[in-house]
């Protein structure tokens, strides 16, 4: 099933997508469904599965009259993973971390498919960065490796956009003011349940900027899979339903070329992922 979300008269509602590319109103279609996606995927597999029969049964409406929101408007956490993949670690000039790195980013960072990437006056180097995120259900602290992904209600695509002269350039490096400019955490294009997605570690994930191939790789090269990262930071703290976990992004971006490749205003990103879709930004100043 996929699910999004879209700005109704009275606020955020959840919906289903169909293949078609139309969508229904989940609440509308069964009381049951919560027209809030957080409370929805907190209801674990039960909610999920009252929410693909809603979205079987319920009357139809046009996508494209739909004004759509982030898939989770308003997470709680967006949590990032850095150098998750050896040979970005490397060509960063790192060794591959022993430890899973992780950071956050503000959740007014989170933008939707086909929302800009805002370039700010502020920075003259921002980056992208390709990337699977998992999006929690059922919350929890201290969860087992064996039982994580049990906390996780889908998957889509996301690019860590990065304003490397905060990030690397600034005293003691800025890393969240850096990764945390509004419209630097691009989700999409719809959130994929868990269920369509048995094995998170075997997707093809690809970056595309103005047409151009500049990440491709697969998610078994992750260095830490989702399963033992949601197990290390539910360690330190409370996972809950709605929140983002950025996995890492493999080798390709802009600042470890030669010459650097930065975005640029008129630019397109687009982030691919297998069983999942292709999220779409254009870039503006």
């Amino acid at each position: 099933m996929r699910l999004i979300t879209y700005q109704s008269p009275t606020g955020p509602r959840a919906a289903g997508l169909n293949g078609d590319g139309s969508c229904v109103d989940l609440n509308s279609a069964d009381r049951r469904v919560p027209h809030c996606i957080k409370k929805l995927l907190g209801q674990g597999d039960a909610g999920l599965r009252l929410a693909a029969e809603a979205a079987r049964l319920g009357e139809p409406i046009a996508a494209e009259k739909l004004v759509l929101l982030p898939l989770v408007p308003n997470p709680e956490k967006v949590i990032c993973v850095g150098k998750n993949y050896a040979e970005h670690a490397r060509e960063t000039g790192s060794k591959p971390p022993d430890e899973p790195v992780f950071f956050s980013k503000f959740p007014s960072a989170v933008c939707g498919d086909g929302q800009p990437i805002l370039l700010p006056p502020e920075s003259n180097q921002v980056d992208y960065e390709a990337e699977l995120v998992a999006v929690i259900g059922r919350g929890g602290r201290n969860i087992p490796q064996s039982r994580a992904l049990e906390h996780v209600a889908g998957y889509c695509c996301g690019n860590d956009v990065s304003a490397r002269d905060w990030q690397k350039g600034k005293p003691g490096g800025q890393w969240l003011l850096g990764k945390s400019f509004d419209s630097f955490a691009p989700i999409g294009p719809a959130l994929v349940t868990a269920d369509d997605i048995p094995d998170p570690q075997c997707l093809d994930i690809k970056l595309r900027l103005n047409g151009r191939v500049m990440q491709q790789s697969n998610t078994r090269l992750m260095i830490f899979s989702v399963a033992e990262l949601i197990a290390y930071v539910s360690r330190v703290c409370t996972l809950s339903p709605g929140d983002l976990l950025f996995t890492g992004t493999p080798e390709g971006v802009g600042f470890t070329r030669r010459p650097p490749v930065f975005l640029q205003a008129g630019d397109r990103v687009e982030v691919d992922i297998e069983r999942i879709g292709s999220l779409g930004n254009p870039v503006k100043s």
